[in-house]
């Protein structure tokens, strides 16, 4: 009797978390293994049209994921040769794998009568050219630069949060500076930490981005040289040191994973409810100082989130600054190798490089600055810029304050090398691109968004753009730098 009400439970448990094949898996399916797994495709043995089919190979065996090649398949680290689908562009979310998952265990279910599709494409001509005729020219021109930059769709429930609405207000009713005339250099203070910062009014203007193929140490990635216009900005004198940065990571409160608090209340301010670090699981600076050196080993996303804090608390915007800004801020009108000439022999004066570093990250604002008074641009710890990289280059189709979103986590632009780096790396235009090797170490699984504990040389800086977005905008912004499946 026991046995009997014990399967009864067992089957009601099942039926009632049945995946649904023909809203949840069909579209899955055909998406992203159809293209290859079907008739007519004489690369691939395995086809998938069918239920009869899809099993026929014994890849899928229903009732046991742990034994199916197909759940094995999809669910190996994406660097691995041997994943599926191979292409990055239809690689599979944790979600979609999940469902997959979930109905092999649920037994395969597949009704006979449902075969797979191919999903029909979007034809430029036929789909897309009637809607941008009955637009105007600069309509189609902005659409034209979203696509380019990734035509990142937002989620409509998170975008413009009410917390980000809420800074956004602040941030707007304590603009006193509306003109580029009216900016000057600042000192501030964290509230939070009674440390202070100080920002470098930076004019706007156009430059040449990028590096000539005959510069010492160029890269294919630096070019091809292109002018850009750049609005008017403030940029951090130095970059975020630990005494800035500590109280935003260690805030003592129980926070979940994305860093949003665990026991929320009404008491809670702003500034406790941005999404703050879980606990570092290393001593952060690994021996190196504390007091006035430099904060490493963030994520890009780590880094925004301290924007937003810092935002929350000072009522102005800052960010990340792009790359176009931070080369120009870089560059401070020179057009050669370093911001003080060509001659890498007076490095030593200007940064902290492999030579004189003794292997490690140093005080701030210890090294001349260049022409506009911004120290450590060149070496110390390399930067986080706001950018994705193309490994093509720049495009030209940019041309004023230009921001590459990119639709992958990797690589994000990082700039103006280390104390390990040698002197080709601290140039002006040289960048470089965040690599999942970057959190190899990490013990948690899977990884922080928070940390990568094998970037000791990795720090940022920050910028306050005269001209103050949307509060949809700064939200967009601020969510960079953080894959969301991790989150699920």
């Amino acid at each position: 009797m026991l046995r009997i009400l014990y399967i009864l439970l067992a089957t009601i448990t099942i039926s009632c978390g049945a995946v649904d094949f023909v809203k949840e898996v069909q579209p899955i399916l055909e998406k992203h293994c159809l293209k290859c797994h079907r008739e007519g495709y004489k690369k691939s043995d395995y086809k998938i049209e069918t239920r009869t089919a899809a099993l026929a190979e014994g890849v899928i065996i229903p009732g046991k994921a742990d034994e199916s090649i197909f759940i094995e398949l999809i669910e190996l680290d994406d660097q691995d040769p041997e994943v599926m689908p191979p292409s990055k562009e239809v690689r599979l979310t944790k979600s979609e794998k999940k469902i997959l998952r979930d109905w092999v265990n649920e037994g395969a279910i597949w009704d006979a009568g449902v075969v797979l599709t191919m999903p029909s494409a979007i034809n430029f001509k036929r789909d897309i050219a009637p809607i941008l005729k009955k637009l105007k020219q600069d309509e189609v021109d902005k659409l034209k630069k979203w696509v380019e930059s990734g035509a990142k769709w937002p989620n409509e429930s998170n975008v413009s949060s009410d917390l980000s609405k809420r800074i956004h207000n602040k941030i707007v009713a304590s603009q006193k500076i509306k003109l580029e005339q009216d900016m000057q250099n600042y000192v501030s203070m964290i509230p939070a930490s009674s440390s202070k910062f100080e920002m470098v009014a930076v004019p706007g203007g156009s430059f040449t981005m990028g590096s000539p193929k005959i510069e010492k140490g160029h890269k294919t990635i630096e070019g091809p040289l292109r002018k850009i216009e750049i609005s008017p900005f403030w940029i951090g004198k130095h970059e975020v040191s630990w005494n800035e940065y500590e109280k935003f990571m260690i805030d003592g409160g129980r926070r979940k994973k994305d860093g949003t608090k665990q026991f929320p209340s009404p008491e809670d301010t702003d500034i406790d409810l941005v999404s703050r670090p879980t606990k570092p699981y290393v001593e952060m600076t690994f021996g190196m100082g504390k007091d006035d050196y430099p904060a490493i080993s963030m994520t890009q996303h780590a880094a925004l989130q301290y924007c937003k804090w810092l935002s929350a608390q000072t009522g102005h915007f800052y960010r990340l600054p792009t790359e176009s800004e931070w080369e120009y801020a870089c560059r401070a009108g020179t057009n050669t190798r370093y911001s003080f000439g060509d001659d890498e022999k007076n490095l030593h004066k200007y940064g902290w490089f492999i030579d004189n570093s003794n292997f490690k990250y140093q005080k701030v604002g210890k090294k001349l600055p260049n022409p506009w008074g911004i120290h450590d641009m060149h070496g110390n710890v390399a930067e986080w810029t706001l950018d994705s990289i193309n490994k093509k280059g720049y495009s030209k189709d940019f041309s004023k304050d230009p921001w590459v979103r990119g639709k992958d986590l990797y690589p994000r632009a990082v700039r103006g090398g280390s104390w390990n780096d040698f002197p080709d790396a601290l140039r002006s235009a040289a960048r470089l691109g965040s690599s999942k090797s970057w959190k190899i170490q990490d013990p948690q699984l899977p990884k922080s968004i928070w940390y990568h504990t094998d970037t000791q040389w990795l720090g940022f800086r920050i910028v306050r753009p005269l001209e103050i977005p949307s509060a949809e905008e700064i939200e967009i912004i601020w969510s960079t730098g953080i894959d969301h499946e991790t989150l699920e």
